[in-house]
């Protein structure tokens, strides 16, 4: 087989993403052949198809002279027999490892000895796919992302057992079709899956641990973090089922607490709330808790800022902005509404803290920023507990802060502090006083696993980040966003997290 192209492919399974998949090559000129269980998968298939590149032509991305093309270059069929003839079979059915071994011992039989066979499993070992099969050293993985069309990258695995020229070959394929291939080895997941399902599934243990409410979670990540969508949009747009199933077999290999899914989305599953595919998932989907941001009441509040750095820059351009002078001296704090403790130093920030204390009124709220101490300890040193809250500016650049109330928080400060935030121009989300908060108790491990994968050789920084990006269309791949935030600050942080929870994957 070394050396030729593919001119003739199947596609074995024509849902959602097998269809994707079948009008990629299709628009590659390729010859294509989608084989079906049965005619009405067959048809839903070729509606798959057909509504794809109606909304191209609709959107102007395709003449309908050219989806006609596309659509003519695709044969449909129930009989296996027709994938004789293909240079290479990709296998698209339902994430089951029972399924696809029977898929491939079928293709096995009915496909020449020179054929590559691929998978485009998203989570299962593709060496346990294989070893159904006559010829390990032909299969191959093609990762292709949802939707097909449109998502840029392919994860090209390969097994012990696979002829490097069977997955040059597919790598040079996925080349000409204008996708972007990643190789990696055969490890559960793979890159993308394994770093956003770690994510997705402390987001819903956050969740359910009532640290915070899943607006607030959705909203913290996609305002602070700088995400497409929050977590809870997206596991109701991939399906509850589906990121269930891939948790299940990322963990079946890595026994990482990280994969052990969150008994509240198994909950979900189990109830058959699989997320927009079915009307409920986190969210419903008759508008009815689609809520809007709160709106802010009032003029910008005079503010005091405690310490000297970058952070307490950032504050003070803020309040600029918002059109408030900021109050920097003790004389001044007694007019303050806010007083926020920007020291580069939770023991400093102490020091800092516990005199201004002193010099404000009663009412003022007193917020605590330092990302290395929790805030009830900041707060005890006040004298005034009641009126502490944490307050976190994850990026600040970004419109968020985050506001944290203490067991000793007065029952209205936190909402006053939220109050407070918002007439700065601020969108607030709100939590327990947890080590990182949301944005970085979610986003620091995240980034932990990429370097443990990037430590382990896996893969590169490169092919790490295309994945992230390409795959899951995140803004900055989490190499490059570690550089970004620092090291030191990542450290500072998961230190943090592993002291509270002494969970080994935070180390």
């Amino acid at each position: 087989m070394t050396g030729r192209s593919f001119s003739r492919v199947g596609v074995v399974g024509l849902g959602t993403m097998g269809a994707g998949i079948a009008e990629v090559l299709a628009r590659g000129g390729l010859a294509v052949v989608g084989v079906e269980v049965d005619r009405d998968a067959l048809e839903r298939g070729r509606g798959h198809l057909e509504a794809s590149t109606g909304r191209a032509v609709k959107r102007g991305r395709l003449t309908a002279e050219a989806q006609q093309e596309i659509i003519g270059r695709v044969t449909l069929s129930v009989d296996f027999a027709d994938l004789g003839d293909c240079d290479l079979v990709i296998e698209a059915v339902p994430e089951r490892l029972d399924l696809k071994r029977k898929v491939f011992a079928e293709l096995d039989r009915v496909c020449r000895d020179d054929a590559v066979l691929a998978t485009n499993t998203s989570s299962l070992p593709v060496t346990d796919i294989a070893a159904g099969t006559g010829r390990p050293a032909g299969v191959v993985g093609v990762h292709f992302f949802n939707p097909a069309p449109v998502m840029k990258l392919v994860e090209v695995i390969a097994t012990v057992r696979t002829e490097p020229d069977a997955v040059a070959r597919v790598a040079e394929l996925v080349k000409g079709l204008g996708k972007t291939p990643v190789t990696i080895g055969d490890r559960a997941g793979f890159v993308a899956n394994r770093l956003l399902f770690g994510y997705l599934n402390q987001a819903a243990a956050m969740l359910e641990s009532g640290h915070a409410t899943r607006d607030d979670i959705d909203t913290a990540m996609k305002t602070g973090a700088g995400l497409p969508m929050g977590p809870f949009t997206l596991m109701d747009l991939i399906g509850l089922d589906t990121c269930l199933q891939v948790l299940d077999a990322i963990y079946a290999e890595s026994r990482d607490r990280r994969h052990t899914a969150s008994p509240l989305l198994r909950e979900l599953v189990t109830a058959g709330l699989l997320g927009r595919k079915t009307g409920r998932g986190f969210y419903t989907y008759d508008g009815a808790d689609q809520a809007g941001p709160e709106a802010p009441d009032g003029p910008p509040p005079v503010v005091g800022i405690v310490g000297v750095g970058p952070l307490a820059d950032a504050i003070a351009a803020l309040c600029d902005r918002a059109g408030t002078k900021v109050r920097a001296s003790a004389a001044e704090f007694a007019a303050c509404d806010l007083v926020i403790e920007a020291a580069e130093d939770a023991e400093a920030g102490r020091a800092l803290l516990s005199a201004a204390a002193q010099a404000v009124k009663p009412g003022t709220v007193l917020a605590v920023t330092s990302t290395d101490g929790s805030v009830i300890r900041q707060a005890m040193v006040t004298g005034r507990p009641a009126d502490v809250v944490g307050l976190r500016l994850p990026d600040p650049a970004a419109p968020l802060a985050e506001i944290a109330a203490t067991v000793a928080t007065a029952p209205d400060v936190a909402g006053r502090a939220a109050d407070l935030a918002r007439r700065l121009g601020l969108t607030v989300v709100r939590c327990r006083d947890r080590a990182g908060f949301i944005v970085d108790a979610l986003r620091f491990p995240y980034l932990n696993d990429a370097a443990a994968m990037l430590g382990a050789g896996y893969a590169d920084a490169a092919s790490i980040d295309a994945a992230m990006t390409l795959g899951c269309g995140y803004p900055t791949g989490p190499i490059a966003d570690l550089d970004r935030l620092g090291l030191d600050r990542a450290v500072t942080v998961l230190r943090a997290l592993h002291t509270e929870t002494r969970d080994p994957a935070l180390a």
